[in-house]
């Protein structure tokens, strides 16, 4: 018998969004998040593979939830922040206002712009145009209404 697995993984990359989507509702018994096609893909992959080989030991997983919470420092807002709904340390985020570029550096615990470090976009939105942003729609992180 040869494994289908490896078949399943390849053909990802040229399965219709559409069908994509399917799966996963076959996959997870839930709607799929309005993520990119790229996130999709590797989700399904691992799903498939944990469905196939089995998934984390209990260990790992005890493992990982300690690193998470020596991370946050156990607190329970700060974890209930998707990860993917930052940028990671470094990234550079550019975005062009009334003629002017703007550069800011994700930090660890933070941002800069302009050489000053601020805790949120939101903050660094605001001293730009003057007036309330949310800064991960502002950025182009997110789009106004719902998820990027």
């Amino acid at each position: 018998m040869t494994d289908t697995i490896p078949a399943r993984l390849a053909a990802l990359k040229s399965t219709p969004t559409p069908e994509l989507k399917s799966q996963w509702r076959d996959l997870f018994d839930s709607e799929p998040p309005p993520f990119n096609r790229r996130y999709l893909e590797s989700r399904l992959a691992y799903r498939i593979q944990e469905l196939a080989y089995g998934g984390l030991k209990p260990e790992t997983v005890r493992r990982l939830e300690r690193l998470g919470e020596e991370l946050d420092g156990g607190d329970r807002k700060k974890s209930r922040i998707r990860a993917d709904a930052m940028p990671i340390t470094g990234t550079r985020l550019m975005r062009e206002w009334q003629g002017v570029e703007h550069v800011v550096t994700v930090l660890s615990d933070g941002f800069e712009w302009q050489g000053r470090p601020y805790k949120s976009l939101s903050a660094i939105a605001r001293a730009i145009t003057g007036t309330r942003w949310n800064g991960l729609v502002f950025f182009g992180l997110k789009r106004q209404g719902g998820r990027a």
